[in-house]
């Protein structure tokens, strides 16, 4: 079960852009990654520039509301703004868990959740929490290759 943007949407409401039926194969905070129909998150400076994400294959972002949105950014190019990342992100990582639990034990495409988890550990206490949530997707992905073989 892949990631729908109607998820994104039921946890940020501040939006811009095209709004849609579509899915996410991939959630990353990396730029430089490959990042098929990617939602990209920039968390900190070494995140990289959205441009490189989009070259990348990001189809949309979750951006902090504090930043300025660069001009090149695409009318189109849906962008969510949260005031808070790393809430945001636990609470994308809760909902996509609750969306899963169950679910796995079918033959399904997951969404890859590929975050830089030393950046996300050296924030605060809850970024240890998303470490976790990342890692119980981790098992959960796993687990859905083994039942395809």
């Amino acid at each position: 079960m892949l990631l729908a943007y109607n998820d994104l949407a039921n946890i940020v409401s501040k939006k811009q852009g095209v709004q849609g039926d579509f899915f996410f194969k991939t959630v990353t905070d990396m730029a430089n990654v490959y990042q098929p129909k990617g939602l990209f998150i920039p968390i900190n400076e070494e995140s990289g520039e959205l441009a490189e994400a989009i070259t990348h294959g990001a189809i949309a972002t979750i951006w902090d509301s504090e930043r300025k949105l660069p001009s090149y950014t695409p009318n189109h190019f849906p962008v969510f703004f949260t005031n808070n990342l790393t809430d945001t992100i636990a609470r994308l990582l809760q909902c996509y868990i609750e969306k899963l639990n169950g679910e796995t034990n079918k033959q399904m495409e997951i969404t890859n959740f590929n975050f830089s988890n030393k950046k996300l550990l050296n924030k605060n206490n809850e970024t240890y929490d998303i470490a976790v949530m990342l890692n119980k997707i981790k098992e959960l992905q796993q687990n859905n290759t083994k039942r395809r073989g």
